[in-house]
Protein backbone atom coordinates (compact mmCIF):
# COMPACT_ATOMS: atom_id res chain seq x y z
CA UNK A 1 0.00 0.00 0.00
CA UNK A 2 1.37 3.44 -0.96
CA UNK A 3 2.40 5.76 1.80
CA UNK A 4 0.06 8.54 2.94
CA UNK A 5 0.69 12.00 4.41
CA UNK A 6 -1.73 14.21 6.35
CA UNK A 7 -0.80 17.86 6.82
CA UNK A 8 -2.64 19.99 9.42
CA UNK A 9 -2.32 23.59 10.59
CA UNK A 10 -3.54 25.59 13.57
CA UNK A 11 -3.39 29.35 12.96
CA UNK A 12 -5.55 31.58 15.14
CA UNK A 13 -6.58 35.10 14.16
CA UNK A 14 -5.06 36.62 17.31
CA UNK A 15 -1.69 35.04 16.49
CA UNK A 16 -1.67 32.91 19.65
CA UNK A 17 -1.02 29.79 17.56
CA UNK A 18 0.70 29.43 14.19
CA UNK A 19 1.89 25.86 13.84
CA UNK A 20 1.65 22.71 11.73
CA UNK A 21 1.48 18.97 12.35
CA UNK A 22 2.22 16.39 9.65
CA UNK A 23 1.77 12.61 9.91
CA UNK A 24 3.15 10.21 7.28
CA UNK A 25 2.63 6.46 7.10
CA UNK A 26 5.00 4.30 5.05
CA UNK A 27 4.42 0.62 5.65
CA UNK A 28 4.92 -0.02 9.35
CA UNK A 29 6.64 3.34 9.98
CA UNK A 30 4.81 6.44 11.22
CA UNK A 31 6.71 9.73 10.89
CA UNK A 32 5.60 12.94 12.60
CA UNK A 33 6.82 16.44 11.78
CA UNK A 34 5.65 19.47 13.75
CA UNK A 35 6.60 23.06 14.46
CA UNK A 36 5.95 26.68 13.49
CA UNK A 37 4.40 27.30 10.08
CA UNK A 38 7.11 28.12 7.56
CA UNK A 39 9.84 26.31 9.45
CA UNK A 40 11.33 22.86 9.01
CA UNK A 41 10.08 21.78 12.44
CA UNK A 42 11.09 18.67 14.33
CA UNK A 43 10.66 15.08 13.21
CA UNK A 44 10.15 11.75 14.95
CA UNK A 45 9.48 8.22 13.68
CA UNK A 46 8.01 5.10 15.23
CA UNK A 47 7.81 1.55 13.91
CA UNK A 48 4.86 -0.79 14.56
CA UNK A 49 4.47 -4.57 14.25
CA UNK A 50 1.99 -4.34 11.35
CA UNK A 51 0.82 -1.81 8.75
CA UNK A 52 -2.65 -1.89 10.29
CA UNK A 53 -1.32 -0.85 13.68
CA UNK A 54 0.77 1.87 12.06
CA UNK A 55 -2.31 3.30 10.30
CA UNK A 56 -4.31 3.12 13.54
CA UNK A 57 -1.59 4.97 15.46
CA UNK A 58 -1.46 7.66 12.77
CA UNK A 59 -5.25 8.06 12.81
CA UNK A 60 -5.15 8.49 16.58
CA UNK A 61 -2.51 11.22 16.34
CA UNK A 62 -4.49 13.05 13.66
CA UNK A 63 -7.71 12.77 15.67
CA UNK A 64 -6.06 14.25 18.75
CA UNK A 65 -4.85 17.26 16.77
CA UNK A 66 -8.21 17.82 15.05
CA UNK A 67 -9.92 17.86 18.43
CA UNK A 68 -7.49 20.60 19.47
CA UNK A 69 -8.46 22.77 16.51
CA UNK A 70 -6.04 21.72 13.78
CA UNK A 71 -7.47 21.46 10.26
CA UNK A 72 -6.26 20.10 6.91
CA UNK A 73 -4.24 22.69 4.98
CA UNK A 74 -2.02 23.12 1.95
CA UNK A 75 1.59 23.51 2.96
CA UNK A 76 3.09 26.85 1.92
CA UNK A 77 -0.12 28.88 1.67
CA UNK A 78 0.36 30.53 5.08
CA UNK A 79 3.47 32.63 5.62
CA UNK A 80 6.03 31.99 8.32
CA UNK A 81 6.18 34.27 11.37
CA UNK A 82 8.34 37.39 10.91
CA UNK A 83 11.86 36.90 12.22
CA UNK A 84 14.59 39.53 12.46
CA UNK A 85 18.12 38.22 12.77
CA UNK A 86 20.07 40.99 14.44
CA UNK A 87 22.59 42.36 11.97
CA UNK A 88 25.59 43.83 13.73
CA UNK A 89 28.97 45.11 12.63
CA UNK A 90 32.18 44.67 14.56
CA UNK A 91 35.25 46.79 13.94
CA UNK A 92 38.74 46.09 15.34
CA UNK A 93 39.41 47.48 18.78
CA UNK A 94 41.27 50.77 19.20
CA UNK A 95 42.36 49.82 22.73
CA UNK A 96 46.09 49.67 23.33
CA UNK A 97 45.87 46.39 25.27
CA UNK A 98 43.77 43.22 25.32
CA UNK A 99 41.63 41.95 28.18
CA UNK A 100 43.00 39.01 30.24
CA UNK A 101 40.94 36.21 28.68
CA UNK A 102 41.18 33.00 30.71
CA UNK A 103 39.31 30.74 28.29
CA UNK A 104 37.24 30.91 25.13
CA UNK A 105 34.57 28.55 23.78
CA UNK A 106 33.62 28.93 20.12
CA UNK A 107 29.99 27.99 19.44
CA UNK A 108 30.24 28.24 15.65
CA UNK A 109 27.65 30.98 15.15
CA UNK A 110 27.05 34.56 16.30
CA UNK A 111 25.74 34.47 19.87
CA UNK A 112 23.45 36.74 21.92
CA UNK A 113 22.25 34.46 24.72
CA UNK A 114 24.14 34.33 28.00
CA UNK A 115 23.31 33.42 31.58
CA UNK A 116 25.83 32.94 34.36
CA UNK A 117 24.88 31.38 37.69
CA UNK A 118 26.76 29.81 40.59
CA UNK A 119 27.03 26.45 38.84
CA UNK A 120 27.17 27.05 35.11
CA UNK A 121 27.85 29.46 32.28
CA UNK A 122 25.20 29.21 29.55
CA UNK A 123 25.54 30.41 25.95
CA UNK A 124 23.03 30.28 23.08
CA UNK A 125 23.73 31.11 19.43
CA UNK A 126 21.83 31.91 16.24
CA UNK A 127 22.05 28.31 15.05
CA UNK A 128 19.86 27.15 17.95
CA UNK A 129 22.70 25.67 20.00
CA UNK A 130 22.79 26.16 23.76
CA UNK A 131 25.84 24.98 25.72
CA UNK A 132 26.23 24.75 29.48
CA UNK A 133 29.80 25.03 30.78
CA UNK A 134 31.46 24.93 34.16
CA UNK A 135 33.25 28.06 35.32
CA UNK A 136 36.53 26.40 34.35
CA UNK A 137 35.27 26.13 30.76
CA UNK A 138 34.41 22.42 30.78
CA UNK A 139 31.45 21.75 28.47
CA UNK A 140 28.79 19.93 30.48
CA UNK A 141 25.76 19.76 28.18
CA UNK A 142 24.54 20.71 24.72
CA UNK A 143 20.94 21.59 23.81
CA UNK A 144 19.84 21.65 20.17
CA UNK A 145 16.79 23.88 19.66
CA UNK A 146 14.81 24.25 16.40
CA UNK A 147 15.74 27.88 15.73
CA UNK A 148 18.14 30.68 16.66
CA UNK A 149 18.43 31.69 20.30
CA UNK A 150 17.66 35.38 20.89
CA UNK A 151 18.39 35.35 24.63
CA UNK A 152 18.77 33.22 27.76
CA UNK A 153 16.99 34.32 30.93
CA UNK A 154 16.74 32.91 34.43
CA UNK A 155 13.80 32.99 36.81
CA UNK A 156 15.01 31.61 40.13
CA UNK A 157 15.72 27.89 39.47
CA UNK A 158 14.42 27.92 35.89
CA UNK A 159 16.46 28.68 32.75
CA UNK A 160 14.66 29.72 29.56
CA UNK A 161 15.79 30.14 25.95
CA UNK A 162 13.80 32.49 23.72
CA UNK A 163 14.04 31.38 20.08
CA UNK A 164 13.32 32.84 16.67
CA UNK A 165 10.53 30.30 16.11
CA UNK A 166 8.46 32.13 18.73
CA UNK A 167 8.90 29.45 21.36
CA UNK A 168 10.43 29.88 24.80
CA UNK A 169 12.02 26.62 25.93
CA UNK A 170 12.50 25.56 29.54
CA UNK A 171 15.99 24.07 29.94
CA UNK A 172 15.65 23.27 33.64
CA UNK A 173 14.73 19.59 33.38
CA UNK A 174 16.43 16.71 31.59
CA UNK A 175 14.87 17.50 28.21
CA UNK A 176 13.93 20.99 27.01
CA UNK A 177 10.23 21.62 26.47
CA UNK A 178 8.13 24.46 25.10
CA UNK A 179 7.00 26.60 28.05
CA UNK A 180 5.55 29.57 26.13
CA UNK A 181 4.50 30.18 22.54
CA UNK A 182 4.49 33.80 21.41
CA UNK A 183 1.91 35.12 18.93
CA UNK A 184 2.94 34.71 15.30
CA UNK A 185 2.73 38.44 14.55
CA UNK A 186 5.27 39.29 17.27
CA UNK A 187 8.85 39.51 15.99
CA UNK A 188 10.75 38.79 19.22
CA UNK A 189 13.75 40.94 20.11
CA UNK A 190 14.24 40.32 23.85
CA UNK A 191 12.65 38.55 26.82
CA UNK A 192 12.53 38.64 30.59
CA UNK A 193 10.71 36.33 32.99
CA UNK A 194 9.80 36.99 36.61
CA UNK A 195 7.80 34.60 38.80
CA UNK A 196 6.49 32.78 35.75
CA UNK A 197 5.33 35.92 33.90
CA UNK A 198 6.92 36.35 30.47
CA UNK A 199 7.67 39.83 29.10
CA UNK A 200 8.39 40.17 25.37
CA UNK A 201 9.91 43.18 23.60
CA UNK A 202 9.59 43.19 19.81
CA UNK A 203 10.70 44.73 16.53
CA UNK A 204 7.78 47.18 16.38
CA UNK A 205 8.55 48.61 19.80
CA UNK A 206 5.78 46.62 21.42
CA UNK A 207 5.67 44.99 24.83
CA UNK A 208 3.63 41.82 25.44
CA UNK A 209 3.11 40.23 28.85
CA UNK A 210 2.09 36.56 29.11
CA UNK A 211 1.16 34.74 32.32
CA UNK A 212 2.20 31.33 33.63
CA UNK A 213 -0.64 29.63 31.73
CA UNK A 214 0.86 30.89 28.46
CA UNK A 215 -2.10 33.26 28.07
CA UNK A 216 -1.95 36.91 27.06
CA UNK A 217 -2.23 39.38 29.94
CA UNK A 218 -1.62 42.79 28.41
CA UNK A 219 0.38 44.65 25.77
CA UNK A 220 1.55 48.18 25.00
CA UNK A 221 2.96 49.90 21.92
CA UNK A 222 5.75 52.39 22.63
CA UNK A 223 6.57 55.55 20.71
CA UNK A 224 9.69 53.86 19.36
CA UNK A 225 10.64 50.67 17.52
CA UNK A 226 13.31 47.94 17.76
CA UNK A 227 12.83 47.19 21.45
CA UNK A 228 16.06 45.44 22.49
CA UNK A 229 15.50 45.92 26.21
CA UNK A 230 12.96 44.52 28.64
CA UNK A 231 13.58 44.07 32.37
CA UNK A 232 11.08 43.43 35.13
CA UNK A 233 10.94 43.59 38.92
CA UNK A 234 8.12 43.69 41.48
CA UNK A 235 7.51 47.39 40.81
CA UNK A 236 7.54 47.78 37.02
CA UNK A 237 8.40 46.51 33.54
CA UNK A 238 11.23 48.56 31.97
CA UNK A 239 11.02 48.67 28.18
CA UNK A 240 13.84 50.12 26.03
CA UNK A 241 13.47 51.06 22.35
CA UNK A 242 14.56 53.69 19.81
CA UNK A 243 12.76 56.49 21.71
CA UNK A 244 14.21 55.68 25.14
CA UNK A 245 13.04 53.71 28.18
CA UNK A 246 9.44 53.44 29.36
CA UNK A 247 8.35 51.97 32.70
CA UNK A 248 4.92 50.36 33.03
CA UNK A 249 3.00 49.13 36.06
CA UNK A 250 3.38 45.33 36.37
CA UNK A 251 -0.35 44.79 35.85
CA UNK A 252 -0.38 46.96 32.72
CA UNK A 253 -2.61 49.60 34.33
CA UNK A 254 -0.53 52.48 33.03
CA UNK A 255 2.75 54.14 32.17
CA UNK A 256 4.85 55.11 35.20
CA UNK A 257 7.46 57.20 33.40
CA UNK A 258 9.32 57.67 30.13
CA UNK A 259 12.89 58.88 29.63
CA UNK A 260 14.32 59.84 26.26
CA UNK A 261 17.82 58.37 26.29
CA UNK A 262 20.83 59.60 24.37
CA UNK A 263 20.32 57.38 21.36
CA UNK A 264 18.35 54.22 20.63
CA UNK A 265 18.51 51.56 23.34
CA UNK A 266 20.46 48.49 22.18
CA UNK A 267 20.74 46.61 25.48
CA UNK A 268 19.46 46.78 29.05
CA UNK A 269 20.54 45.75 32.52
CA UNK A 270 19.03 46.21 35.97
CA UNK A 271 20.04 46.38 39.61
CA UNK A 272 17.82 46.85 42.67
CA UNK A 273 17.26 50.59 42.27
CA UNK A 274 18.46 51.39 38.74
CA UNK A 275 18.18 50.28 35.13
CA UNK A 276 21.03 50.65 32.65
CA UNK A 277 20.47 51.40 28.96
CA UNK A 278 23.28 50.88 26.46
CA UNK A 279 22.68 53.08 23.41
CA UNK A 280 23.73 53.65 19.84
CA UNK A 281 25.09 57.07 20.82
CA UNK A 282 28.12 55.53 22.57
CA UNK A 283 26.86 55.74 26.15
CA UNK A 284 25.35 53.68 28.92
CA UNK A 285 22.86 55.67 30.98
CA UNK A 286 21.79 54.75 34.50
CA UNK A 287 18.14 55.57 35.24
CA UNK A 288 16.42 55.63 38.62
CA UNK A 289 13.75 52.93 38.70
CA UNK A 290 11.43 55.09 40.80
CA UNK A 291 11.42 58.18 38.56
CA UNK A 292 13.32 57.50 35.35
CA UNK A 293 15.79 60.30 36.12
CA UNK A 294 19.25 59.94 34.57
CA UNK A 295 21.63 59.28 37.47
CA UNK A 296 24.91 58.76 35.59
CA UNK A 297 26.33 58.47 32.07
CA UNK A 298 29.14 56.13 31.02
CA UNK A 299 30.83 57.31 27.82
CA UNK A 300 32.32 54.80 25.37
CA UNK A 301 34.02 55.39 22.01
CA UNK A 302 31.56 53.44 19.82
CA UNK A 303 27.94 52.26 19.91
CA UNK A 304 27.20 50.18 23.01
CA UNK A 305 26.05 46.62 22.26
CA UNK A 306 25.93 45.32 25.85
CA UNK A 307 26.39 46.27 29.48
CA UNK A 308 26.45 44.72 32.96
CA UNK A 309 27.40 45.64 36.53
CA UNK A 310 28.92 44.18 39.63
CA UNK A 311 26.34 43.56 42.39
CA UNK A 312 24.82 46.85 43.48
CA UNK A 313 26.28 48.73 40.52
CA UNK A 314 29.64 49.54 42.11
CA UNK A 315 31.32 48.97 38.74
CA UNK A 316 29.71 49.20 35.30
CA UNK A 317 30.94 47.26 32.24
CA UNK A 318 30.15 47.96 28.59
CA UNK A 319 30.93 46.30 25.28
CA UNK A 320 31.02 48.39 22.10
CA UNK A 321 30.78 47.83 18.35
CA UNK A 322 34.57 48.12 18.00
CA UNK A 323 35.49 44.94 19.94
CA UNK A 324 36.33 46.81 23.16
CA UNK A 325 35.19 46.29 26.74
CA UNK A 326 35.10 49.08 29.34
CA UNK A 327 34.88 49.38 33.10
CA UNK A 328 33.54 52.47 34.88
CA UNK A 329 33.13 53.56 38.48
CA UNK A 330 29.54 54.09 39.58
CA UNK A 331 29.78 57.86 39.05
CA UNK A 332 30.75 57.46 35.38
CA UNK A 333 34.55 57.69 35.65
CA UNK A 334 36.18 55.46 33.04
CA UNK A 335 38.63 53.09 34.72
CA UNK A 336 39.86 51.11 31.73
CA UNK A 337 39.28 50.10 28.11
CA UNK A 338 40.63 46.85 26.65
CA UNK A 339 40.18 44.84 23.46
CA UNK A 340 38.03 41.72 23.74
CA UNK A 341 40.44 39.69 21.61
CA UNK A 342 37.54 38.20 19.66
CA UNK A 343 34.79 40.42 18.27
CA UNK A 344 32.25 42.74 19.89
CA UNK A 345 30.41 41.67 23.05
CA UNK A 346 26.71 41.25 22.26
CA UNK A 347 25.77 40.24 25.83
CA UNK A 348 27.69 40.08 29.08
CA UNK A 349 27.41 39.19 32.76
CA UNK A 350 29.71 39.50 35.79
CA UNK A 351 30.22 36.95 38.56
CA UNK A 352 32.96 36.58 41.19
CA UNK A 353 35.59 38.85 39.57
CA UNK A 354 35.02 37.32 36.16
CA UNK A 355 33.33 38.99 33.20
CA UNK A 356 31.64 36.62 30.76
CA UNK A 357 30.85 37.84 27.24
CA UNK A 358 29.31 36.38 24.09
CA UNK A 359 30.67 37.91 20.92
CA UNK A 360 30.04 38.51 17.25
CA UNK A 361 32.37 35.64 16.35
CA UNK A 362 30.18 33.25 18.35
CA UNK A 363 32.50 32.83 21.33
CA UNK A 364 31.77 32.66 25.04
CA UNK A 365 34.72 34.44 26.63
CA UNK A 366 35.72 34.41 30.30
CA UNK A 367 37.77 37.46 31.36
CA UNK A 368 39.62 37.79 34.66
CA UNK A 369 38.20 41.12 35.90
CA UNK A 370 40.18 41.19 39.16
CA UNK A 371 42.24 44.30 39.83
CA UNK A 372 45.61 42.54 39.59
CA UNK A 373 44.79 40.83 36.28
CA UNK A 374 43.49 44.07 34.76
CA UNK A 375 46.59 45.98 35.91
CA UNK A 376 48.81 43.35 34.28
CA UNK A 377 46.73 43.47 31.09
CA UNK A 378 47.01 47.25 30.83
CA UNK A 379 50.78 46.88 30.99
CA UNK A 380 50.69 44.24 28.24
CA UNK A 381 50.90 41.05 30.31
CA UNK A 382 47.97 38.67 29.69
CA UNK A 383 47.54 34.90 30.01
CA UNK A 384 47.29 32.71 26.94
CA UNK A 385 43.57 31.94 26.53
CA UNK A 386 42.59 28.29 26.71
CA UNK A 387 40.51 27.26 23.68
CA UNK A 388 37.77 25.00 25.02
CA UNK A 389 36.66 22.03 22.94
CA UNK A 390 33.42 20.12 23.34
CA UNK A 391 34.04 16.43 24.00
CA UNK A 392 32.17 13.81 21.99
CA UNK A 393 30.79 12.36 25.21
CA UNK A 394 28.90 15.56 26.09
CA UNK A 395 25.16 14.74 25.90
CA UNK A 396 22.94 16.59 23.40
CA UNK A 397 19.34 17.25 24.40
CA UNK A 398 16.54 18.15 21.97
CA UNK A 399 12.89 19.06 22.63
CA UNK A 400 10.61 16.04 22.67
CA UNK A 401 6.98 15.83 21.51
CA UNK A 402 6.25 13.27 24.21
CA UNK A 403 7.59 12.38 27.63
CA UNK A 404 8.69 9.10 29.17
CA UNK A 405 6.04 6.90 30.76
CA UNK A 406 5.96 5.10 34.10
CA UNK A 407 3.41 2.76 35.65
CA UNK A 408 4.13 3.35 39.35
CA UNK A 409 4.69 6.53 41.31
CA UNK A 410 8.16 6.82 42.90
CA UNK A 411 8.26 7.52 46.63
CA UNK A 412 9.23 11.16 46.12
CA UNK A 413 7.07 11.69 43.01
CA UNK A 414 4.13 14.10 42.89
CA UNK A 415 1.09 13.33 40.76
CA UNK A 416 -0.66 16.04 38.74
CA UNK A 417 -3.77 15.69 36.59
CA UNK A 418 -5.06 17.47 33.47
CA UNK A 419 -8.68 18.63 33.77
CA UNK A 420 -10.92 20.63 31.45
CA UNK A 421 -12.22 23.86 32.96
CA UNK A 422 -14.26 26.45 31.03
CA UNK A 423 -13.03 25.14 27.71
CA UNK A 424 -9.34 25.09 28.70
CA UNK A 425 -7.18 22.23 29.94
CA UNK A 426 -5.65 23.03 33.33
CA UNK A 427 -3.31 21.00 35.51
CA UNK A 428 -3.77 20.48 39.26
CA UNK A 429 -1.84 18.61 41.94
CA UNK A 430 -3.36 15.33 43.10
CA UNK A 431 -0.80 14.20 45.68
CA UNK A 432 -1.43 15.12 49.35
CA UNK A 433 0.26 18.21 50.76
CA UNK A 434 -0.52 20.44 47.78
CA UNK A 435 -3.41 22.81 47.16
CA UNK A 436 -5.62 21.09 44.54
CA UNK A 437 -7.19 24.43 43.52
CA UNK A 438 -3.90 25.91 42.31
CA UNK A 439 -2.97 25.60 38.65
CA UNK A 440 0.35 23.98 37.72
CA UNK A 441 2.46 25.67 35.06
CA UNK A 442 2.77 22.85 32.55
CA UNK A 443 3.73 22.27 28.89
CA UNK A 444 0.66 22.85 26.72
CA UNK A 445 1.55 20.29 24.06
CA UNK A 446 1.19 17.33 26.46
CA UNK A 447 -2.01 18.46 28.22
CA UNK A 448 -4.84 16.00 27.65
CA UNK A 449 -8.02 15.87 29.80
CA UNK A 450 -7.76 13.01 32.26
CA UNK A 451 -4.05 12.42 31.74
CA UNK A 452 -1.88 12.12 34.84
CA UNK A 453 1.81 12.91 35.14
CA UNK A 454 4.48 12.44 37.78
CA UNK A 455 6.87 15.32 38.51
CA UNK A 456 9.90 15.46 40.77
CA UNK A 457 8.75 18.53 42.72
CA UNK A 458 6.31 21.44 42.73
CA UNK A 459 7.42 24.91 43.82
CA UNK A 460 4.80 27.45 44.94
CA UNK A 461 4.98 30.78 43.08
CA UNK A 462 3.77 34.28 43.84
CA UNK A 463 0.27 34.57 42.41
CA UNK A 464 -0.96 31.21 43.72
CA UNK A 465 0.26 28.56 41.28
CA UNK A 466 2.87 25.79 41.16
CA UNK A 467 5.92 25.45 38.96
CA UNK A 468 7.43 22.08 38.04
CA UNK A 469 10.97 21.23 39.05
CA UNK A 470 12.72 18.26 37.50
CA UNK A 471 11.52 15.57 35.13
CA UNK A 472 7.95 15.08 33.84
CA UNK A 473 6.72 11.54 33.16
CA UNK A 474 3.34 10.26 31.95
CA UNK A 475 1.58 7.91 34.41
CA UNK A 476 0.03 4.98 32.55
Amino acid sequence: MAGTTTYLELSQDDGAAHKFYEVSVDGTTVSVRYGRIGGAGQAQSSTFPTEEKARAAAAKKIGEKVRKGYAPAVQGQRAARPVTRRQVTSAPSTARAVAPVLWRFRTGSSAFGIHIDEDRAWVGNQSGDVHALGHDGEVLAHYRLPDGVKCLVADDFWIYAGCDDGTVYDLSSKLPFAAYEIASDVDIFWLDIREGVLNVADRNGGLTVIDHEDEHQWSRRSTGSNAWMVRRDEHAVYHGHTAGVTAYAPDGSGELWHTATSGAVLFGWQEDHSVYAGTGRRVVQRLAKATGAVEATYACDSAVYSCATTPGGCYVFAGDSASSVYCFAADGTRLWKLGTGGGSALSMQYLDERLYMVTTDGSLVCVDAGEAAIADARSGSVPTPVDIKSAAAVPTYTPAATVATISTVPDAGIVVECVKESGRVRVHAVSPGHDPSWNVQFPRHIRQPGARYVVDALAPAVGGFYRVRGEIRRLV
